[in-house]
Order: C-alpha cells, then sequence, then structure tokens
C-alpha cells in the first residue's frame, strides 16, 4: 500500500519496464527510421522522446512488456509523423528539394513523409472504430512481432489475428486509397 502511494501510476513500474526494453526500443527505432529515411532524427533521439512521452502521462501502466512496446512503437510513430509534417510545412520549405549528386539514399521513396502521414491519420481513425484492428497493426508492422508472437500476447489463435490483420489491411487500404 505504501509503494502505490510513494508511487502513483506506476511510474517506477514503467522506468523499469522502459530500461529493461530499451535495446529492443533501440531496435524498434532503428527499424522505423530505415523505413522512413530523412526523419532527421537518430535511433537514440526517438527513443528518449518516447520515453518522455510515456514518462510525462499520469496513470499509464502496463501489465506486460508486449503493451509497453505497443505504447511506445506508437509514441515513436506519432513523433516521426510530426517531423514529417514539419518537414513538410511551407515556412521551412518543404515545397524545394535540395539534391546531392553523391546521394547515399535513393529519395524515389521518399514522398517528404505525404504517405506515413496517411497511414497515421488511418490508424488513428481505425483505432475510434476497432481499437483491437489498431494493436495489431501497431504489434506487427511497428513491433515487428509475428502472427504467432500476437497469437500469444492476444491470447487467440494464430488464424484468427491472420485474418484481423487481412482485415485491417484491407481497412487501412481503402481509406488511404480514398483520401
Amino acid at each position: 500500500m505504501l509503494a502505490e502511494i510513494d508511487d502513483p501510476g506506476g511510474r517506477r513500474a514503467n522506468e523499469q519496464l522502459f530500461a529493461a526494453l530499451y535495446q529492443e526500443l533501440r531496435r524498434l527505432a532503428n527499424r522505423e527510421l530505415h523505413r522512413y529515411p530523412g526523419a532527421g532524427v537518430s535511433p537514440t533521439t526517438l527513443v528518449h522522446e518516447a520515453y518522455l512521452n510515456l514518462i510525462g502521462r499520469e496513470g499509464v501502466a502496463f501489465a506486460d512488456p508486449a503493451k509497453c512496446l505497443g505504447y511506445v512503437a506508437r509514441a515513436m510513430r506519432g513523433l516521426l509523423i510530426d517531423f514529417a509534417r514539419r518537414r513538410q510545412a511551407v515556412k521551412r520549405g518543404a515545397g524545394f528539394h535540395i539534391t546531392d549528386i553523391n546521394t547515399q539514399i535513393s529519395d524515389e521513396h521518399d514522398d517528404g513523409g505525404e504517405s506515413m502521414t496517411r497511414l497515421s491519420d488511418a490508424l488513428d481513425e481505425l483505432a475510434k472504430h476497432d481499437p483491437q484492428l489498431a494493436e495489431v497493426v501497431d504489434l506487427k508492422y511497428f513491433c515487428g512481432f509475428s502472427f504467432a508472437d500476437i497469437a500469444k500476447l492476444r491470447g487467440t489463435s494464430e488464424r484468427t489475428v491472420q485474418r484481423d490483420w487481412q482485415k485491417v489491411r484491407l481497412l487501412l487500404h481503402q481509406h488511404i486509397t480514398t483520401a
């Protein structure tokens, strides 16, 4: 009981869980930054910004590491979306493209974060209507878990997770193409 008074909202437990998952979170951040080049931040910065997001929230506690990973993956996605939106802002010169003759990363897939912004908007809309499906996206796409891992975490069959994944892909595709 005294520990609950000392640590409202489980802040200390969240800090310990975050520390235990730090290497996995760095791996996730690195993966996301490779998926969306040009964010202008390092994996360490992205993980630390997500940590500040987590610690700054009152009453957020996680029952297991998977829930924490999902939450932090969403926070990282949100941060990358914010970086992309800032990059697109006209006052930041989003209309101008500076190129270099010896680029190491191909710019052919870089649309300035527009596709990432559309995906984020679609996921936010999905989370309002069906949070379970949005969680599948977070765990599969952003955390990189397999269908078997997600099934174990959710207490369902792998086939159920695969059906949810197919359903969410169709819903997201429909939302993105009509937007």
